[in-house]
């Protein structure tokens, strides 16, 4: 079996698992309880906290717990638009985004709210001066994902936050799903970042979002203030602590992770040079861990079935995404439908081989073969 889909989920580390074991046998007290053995787990849980937001770059009241990726962008969404509403309705985002990024956006919309999305450049960058004509006085919200899910282009969100920074209240939210653990995050760039631990080695189910003090949402889940007064659940300590150390571990190795999956990402890239029919979506904006492609006049659910008979695993687009449909990303940047329909997304990770790459571009071939050509055995020239 290869897996070639860690921009969907990551397999959790050994020490992740145990951290999260030992820690769930270790303190058995609700965090928020007054007695010693709360007491003693609100300790460890504002420890982890405390390291977390050292690893990006703020503070500890500023983290937020949620359920994953998906609640952290879904509260700071329609929390900003429930608190900020006052000074507008105008939210402007992109056709990069993931779905629990336009899905609020769509359904703020429904509620009279106005969204606008911002033009994608050539090279998959936001067209900035586009942005800064669509800002406006009544803007409240701008959400932009820092690394798409799908082509993987890195946006400058520093330049994008100065853009931005004029209008006094406009909230800056940054979904750095496919950033954190990845490249150098600085939580300081934005209002508003959101996150997911599973994207980085770490445990489904836990979420963070960090959210500048300065900053109201209007809870999205009622019923006691928990570690904060932004989201109400029991504190899920042993969570807290698992994504402590998923995040610790990834970045103290992130240097060398990048440097290894870039050469995988060179080689996929010299392997499918020799394809006439195949599209690289990706730009050089994006990072090496996420490869996109469209094959021509093929499916993109077609050729995904043709891989998984050699036990080989990558998805079409985002795993959240609507089956059969566009890709929304690639037709943002290649404005061609045909080729936002026909797409692979390639996604690369440290524990991924050499020579894992180097049975997926054989394999890839025979698919390509008996798929573009009906079972040709054989061709000639460039295909």
């Amino acid at each position: 079996m290869i897996y070639l889909d860690y921009a969907a989920n990551t397999p959790p580390e050994a020490e992740v698992l145990e951290a999260f074991c030992s820690v769930s046998k270790e303190y058995i007290a609700n965090p928020n309880s007054n007695y010693l053995l709360g007491v003693e787990a609100n300790n460890r849980l504002r420890k982890a906290t405390e390291q977390i937001a050292s690893l990006l770059g703020t503070q500890g009241s500023e983290i937020i717990y949620t359920s994953g990726a998906t609640e952290s962008n879904n509260l700071a969404i329609k929390g900003v638009a429930g608190k900020y509403k006052k000074y507008g309705r105008h939210i402007i985002t992109t056709f990069l985004e993931h779905s629990s990024v336009t899905g609020p956006a769509v359904y703020l919309q429904n509620q009279g709210f106005e969204v606008d999305y911002v033009d994608v450049l050539p090279s998959g960058l936001l067209d900035l001066e586009h942005l800064k004509e669509l800002l406006r006085e009544d803007t409240i919200l701008v959400s932009v994902c820092w690394v798409d899910s799908e082509i993987g282009i890195k946006q400058d969100i520093e330049r994008i936050a100065e853009v931005i920074k004029p209008y006094k209240n406009c909230v800056f939210h940054v979904d750095a799903t496919q950033a954190v653990g990845k490249i150098p995050v600085s939580a300081e760039v934005a209002d508003l970042i959101s996150f997911a631990p599973h994207k980085f080695y770490g445990l489904n189910g836990c979420g963070v979002l960090i959210k500048k003090e300065n900053i109201l949402l209007e809870p999205q889940i009622h019923g006691g203030i928990s570690t904060t007064a932004f989201r109400s659940g029991t504190p899920a300590l042993a969570n807290a602590v698992a994504a402590e150390k998923a995040l610790s571990l990834a970045v103290s190795d992130m240097d060398r992770r990048y440097e290894y999956v870039s050469e995988l990402n060179r080689s996929l890239k010299e392997g499918f040079k020799k394809y006439s029919g195949i599209l690289i979506n990706s730009t050089e904006n994006s990072i090496p861990f996420i490869l996109n492609l469209s094959i021509k006049g093929v499916k993109s659910e077609i050729f995904q079935k043709e891989l998984e008979g050699f036990g080989i695993y990558v998805a079409t687009k985002s795993a959240c995404c609507v089956p059969n449909t566009v890709s929304r990303p690639v037709y943002a940047l290649t404005k061609d439908r045909k080729a936002a329909l026909s797409t692979l997304r390639i996604s690369l990770s440290h524990l991924t081989s050499k020579e894992d790459v180097e049975f997926f571009l054989d394999c890839f071939d025979k698919c390509y073969k008996k798929v573009v050509f009906g079972g040709q055995e054989h061709f000639y020239g460039k295909i």
